[in-house]
């Protein structure tokens, strides 16, 4: 498998879900990199690194969709624990001294651009203008800030 590469279409207008689809990316093509002529004890941190800042990731998609109110939030989650599943599988087996990195690679690479793809960019407007609205509401100070000059300026 070649290194995986950026594309323009995996941007969802939302830098910092992008930069850790980014990061995700990177991950992936360190897992591509450790496995020819690393130790398997290298493999074995970068697949473990690579599980676990997606979990992270995604617990941090997950809140951005509920507070912007997404309708689907319920069902990307249910996509994001299928994934995870099947990710802590092929952990499972490479502890178990199997060789799964070729598939575990292939299946994050078709995953994850296809889930940005789709997934992703399904809530990333509704999203943006949450954050837009959050920031407006926010530039001046926030409620309070904005309700003490208004009554005492």
């Amino acid at each position: 498998m070649a290194l995986l590469l950026w594309q323009d279409d995996l941007d969802t207008g939302i830098e910092v879900i992008d930069d850790q689809h980014r990061r995700i990316v990177s991950m992936v093509n360190q897992l591509h990199q450790a496995r020819t002529g690393a130790s398997p004890w290298v493999v074995g941190e970068v697949i473990d690194e690579l599980v676990d800042y997606t979990l992270s990731h995604f617990a941090f998609e997950e809140e951005l969709m509920e507070e912007a109110g997404y309708p689907f939030c319920a069902a990307h989650r249910r996509a994001h624990e299928v994934f995870t599943r099947r990710v802590g599988e092929y952990r499972l087996r490479y502890q178990a001294g199997e060789d799964v990195v070729d598939e575990l690679e292939s299946l994050l690479s078709r995953w994850l651009f296809n889930h940005i793809r789709n997934d992703d960019r399904a809530y990333s407007r509704q999203v943006r203008r949450h954050l837009d609205r959050f920031a407006r509401e926010h530039e001046q100070g926030g409620w309070l800030a904005r309700t003490v000059r208004r009554l005492f300026h």
